[in-house]
């Protein structure tokens, strides 16, 4: 279990906040900006085929820096792994800009996500050394909060940035805007100086491109179009995702056991069923019910306003119920908003239908996603907080990898055989409704050995 971090003045914790809330600013503005124009990015490029790929492949680049974020800042002041992520960000994003087609799109979002990765694992270190165990639920409740502005405004603005002057644009100009921000964040987070001694975990790295290799054989093979390539990709793919996998995370995250390694396990169950889902919101609006992209972005931006809502109740919640109960609560509301979407497929339902399936499975993730961080921070030992967290963000990352990139091969699978648009949507709906039915009957083995905030309190 984490001991408290050394006592630091109020204005000192003040400030890494900010910081923190200023990193989840810049994730948070460029997933809404991107998801919003991607169906124009495809009208322009084509390559309807690798939609999927161009949300994998951000997933994948994340999880090499995840890695390499992680192991920095058990090593070094975070600061120099997160000024690293952030010059990869941006170069990012100047590579998406300037694609003359979708496979450099690709290349770019890659680039972009190796940046990103670092972001949220130095900032699971730092709550975890800058704050006490009783106060870390209400900081994820910021965090989770940070992304209500980027949520209104994002859509909007990158609407209204491609209609005036095309699609690159928005991605050039996050450029400055991650610049300035990165700057705010690297000196606030410079102050937490060098961490104590740190377990070397110097093969993570070989382990982590053998689980990047390993997922992006499998989404390959899933994309393949004749069967005797796919089912080796999938086999050699899968085997070697486990493999690595199960190396990278503490043991028993496979197979749930309770405690730690279902909470970690679990947050990839949990970002599969609902990211799979939310990244095909925008085209399902625009070629299923022919809506404008500023519709879909206001659609996306009302998952991310409940998902602020639903992490302000688990801060409220987390003294008096257990983490299992607050997740299970999260899964069920999740369920429902998948359900919704699921009906609201059809010509026949009101259209508007689809913010009632965005609000209840954003609050689903608010409620169901910061009690897992708790659980594993909780949990963690003074010397591997990194290591922890880094295992966590695995989980998370790859269960949204997997959960784009299958559902976008069902979308490649509908274009080749002529299937309608309306057909992939239910099948990514449906699988979505499998995979949180899972995560509900398993939600009873999240567990914490953290005590109350009223009796933590107490006894400080």
């Amino acid at each position: 279990m984490v001991s408290d971090p050394a006592p630091t003045g109020q204005l000192s914790q003040g400030f890494l906040l900010v910081g923190l809330l200023s990193l989840v600013t810049v994730v948070a503005t460029e997933a809404m900006a991107v998801a919003t124009v991607m169906p124009a990015v495809e009208d322009d490029l084509g390559g309807l085929f690798l939609y999927g790929w161009v949300f994998s492949a951000f997933q994948l680049g994340t999880l090499v820096g995840i890695v390499l974020g992680g192991i920095s800042a058990d090593r070094y002041n975070p600061a120099a792994p997160l000024a690293i992520g952030f010059v990869v960000f941006c170069a990012g994003l100047m590579v998406a800009a300037l694609a003359p087609s979708m496979g450099i799109v690709v290349l770019g979002r890659m680039l972009q996500g190796f940046g990103a990765g670092v972001i949220p694992t130095v900032a699971y270190v730092c709550v975890g050394r800058g704050f006490r165990p009783v106060d870390r639920p209400r900081v994820f409740a910021y965090l989770s909060a940070a992304w209500i502005l980027p949520s209104l405004v994002a859509p909007l603005v990158a609407s209204r940035v491609t209609e005036m002057f095309g699609w690159r644009w928005v991605f050039a100009g996050l450029v400055p805007v991650a610049l300035i921000v990165g700057g705010v964040a690297l000196v606030a987070v410079a102050r937490l100086g060098r961490p104590g001694e740190a377990i070397s975990n110097e093969g993570s790295v070989t382990k982590v491109v053998v689980l990047v290799v390993g997922a992006t054989g499998l989404l390959a093979g899933a994309t393949a179009e004749v069967w005797w390539i796919a089912v080796p990709l999938v086999v050699i793919g899968s085997v070697l995702l486990v493999q690595s996998f199960r190396s990278l995370t503490p043991p028993g995250t496979l197979r749930l056991a309770q405690g730690m390694p279902a909470a970690i396990g679990l947050r990839g169950v949990l970002t599969f069923a609902f990211f799979a889902s939310d990244a095909f919101v925008p085209y399902a609006l625009t070629s299923v019910r022919g809506q404008s992209i500023g519709y879909a972005g206001w659609v996306l931006a009302s998952a991310s306003l409940t998902w602020a809502a639903g992490a302000w109740l688990q801060a409220r919640l987390a003294p008096l119920w257990s983490s299992a109960r607050i997740v299970r609560l999260g899964a069920t509301s999740l369920i429902c908003g998948l359900v919704v979407y699921l009906v609201s497929v059809p010509d026949t339902v009101p259209v508007g239908f689809w913010f009632l399936g965005s609000c209840l499975a954003g609050f689903g993730m608010g409620t169901a996603y910061s009690p897992l961080s708790v659980v594993t921070l909780d949990e963690a030992e003074p010397t591997r907080v990194g290591e922890a967290a880094t295992a966590l963000q695995l989980s998370d990352v790859l269960g949204i990898a997997l959960g784009t990139g299958i559902a976008g091969a069902i979308v490649a699978a509908a274009e080749r055989n002529r299937e309608s648009v309306a057909l992939a949507a239910v099948l990514i709906m449906s699988m979505s409704i499998v995979v949180a039915v899972f995560l509900w009957l398993n939600s009873w083995r999240v567990t914490t050995r953290s005590v109350p905030q009223a009796q933590a309190t107490a006894a400080d």
